[in-house]
């Protein structure tokens, strides 16, 4: 079951936010790579980052939805996974949806909660006001794991992000 985040859920939503930036480092670019994800993870980043959170999720509730785990505590905020597409006034960033964020934890992984959480990205994304109909994002070459799901879910290549330092 996907529900829209809640402010209750910021802790917990921030340990699966460690988790997606720490894992796009792991054997997708070295040590180095991991370093750099890793280095970002302040706690003035965690601030700046559910305050941002926030600001989107004020224009939408369902931009950010999460993924309660089935952990058996009963009423705690235990989170599986979470979705994060940008709100329609952010769409023109590329002049689509924008899937910005999708991460299930490791143990959740293969459980079906990746499929609720596209199917509630989805759906989201199809309410849009977009000048392209399309969903869009960012995903790493070497990330066998996510390009099959994407993949799977019928996302083709559309373009290349590159990037360098400032």
């Amino acid at each position: 079951m996907v529900r829209p985040y809640e402010d209750a859920d910021a802790d917990a939503l921030w340990a699966l936010k460690r988790g997606f930036e720490t894992g796009l480092g792991e054997g997708t670019g070295g040590d180095e790579k991991a370093a750099a994800y890793e280095a970002k993870l302040t706690d003035g980043y965690r601030d700046r980052w559910l305050d941002w959170v926030d600001r989107c999720v004020a224009e939408d509730e369902r931009c950010v939805q999460v993924a309660p785990a089935d952990d058996g505590r009963g009423t705690d905020r235990a989170l599986a996974g979470y979705v994060f597409v940008l709100p329609a006034s952010m769409a023109f960033v590329w002049d689509a949806a924008v899937l910005n964020e999708v991460y299930v934890r490791p143990a959740d992984r293969g459980t079906g909660v990746a499929d609720d959480l596209m199917d509630a990205a989805l759906a989201f994304a199809r309410d849009q006001d977009l000048p392209l109909d399309r969903l869009v994002l960012d995903v790493d070459r070497e990330n066998d794991r996510a390009r099959a799901f994407y993949d799977r879910y019928g996302f083709e290549h559309w373009g290349e992000l590159v990037s360098r330092e400032l």
